[in-house]
């Protein structure tokens, strides 16, 4: 009777610490449109990490072309060290943006380089600007999108290779909407944002529209959950805390009854 209480005691200490890295892994289905496709990353699992040279050109992808639209306005620059950028390539990336500051000692508003400190530079000032200038509707912001859709980083890839040059027959697109099988109700607002040969990849990765679909989305995964592969680390370290500590407890345990034995 003891042995099997204090099996089922370890067992839910194990589940609790499973847990963060558990919680951690997005739904995989996305509903409305067709199944997302079903992806292997190497942040998948209990024991998964996220790829520094896919992050990096993830980010590329978001600077070059998805920031002409979305924001990001969780991420900080400072925050780009995670990526694998140094103090000073962080510095440069900042300055390429321009802030609003102030006031100064005269009272003014001015403006000046962005700093590490500053949040992602938004395109658009306000929701307002933003609707004008796509059609009455406002770009999402990316911070969350890979834990705010269902599927994830297999939904945001499946929906950024899932765009179809024309509309099944009997289905009638209006002016600015395209077919995307993999969104909810297959008809999207945005046009295909990534195209062949696109970007160029120092690194000698492959310029393919998959490859870039699947960088981005995993940039967008490390964007919404920075803090993972710690979680998981902390995940596994208790684990093997806890298999030590029922050696020890049963150990312990033998030694108290082996009299009543």
């Amino acid at each position: 009777m003891i042995k099997r209480t204090f099996a089922k005691y370890l067992v839910v200490l194990a589940a609790l610490a499973l847990a963060p890295a558990m919680l951690s892994a997005p739904a995989r289905a996305a509903g409305g449109g067709e199944k997302p496709l079903d992806m292997t990353w190497t942040f998948d699992g209990p024991t998964g990490t996220y790829d520094r040279a896919a992050l990096q050109r993830g980010y590329k992808i978001y600077r070059e072309v998805c920031a002409a639209c979305h924001s990001m306005n969780l991420l900080y620059y400072r925050n780009l060290e995670a990526l694998g950028y140094n103090e000073e390539q962080i510095k440069n990336i900042a300055r390429e943006y321009t802030y609003m500051d102030g006031p100064n000692d005269e009272g003014d508003m001015f403006e000046r380089p962005g700093l590490p400190s500053d949040r992602f530079k938004s395109p658009f000032e306000n929701d307002k600007q933003a609707a004008s200038a796509n059609n009455g509707a406002v770009p999402p912001d990316l911070s969350l999108m890979a834990k705010a859709r269902a599927g994830g980083p297999d939904y945001l890839y499946s929906l950024l290779v899932g765009y179809e040059e024309h509309a099944p027959h009997g289905h009638t697109l209006l002016s600015g909407q395209y077919w995307n099988k993999y969104m909810a109700g297959h008809v999207i607002a945005m046009a295909p944002p990534l195209a062949e040969g696109q970007i160029a990849y120092e690194d000698g990765t492959p310029q393919t529209l998959e490859q870039y679909a699947k960088d981005v989305s995993h940039f967008m995964m490390w964007a919404a959950d920075p803090y993972m592969e710690e979680r998981k680390q902390t995940g596994i370290a208790v684990i093997l805390f806890l298999i030590v500590f029922a050696g020890v407890m049963y150990a312990y345990k033998k030694k108290i009854w082996k009299d009543v034995h």
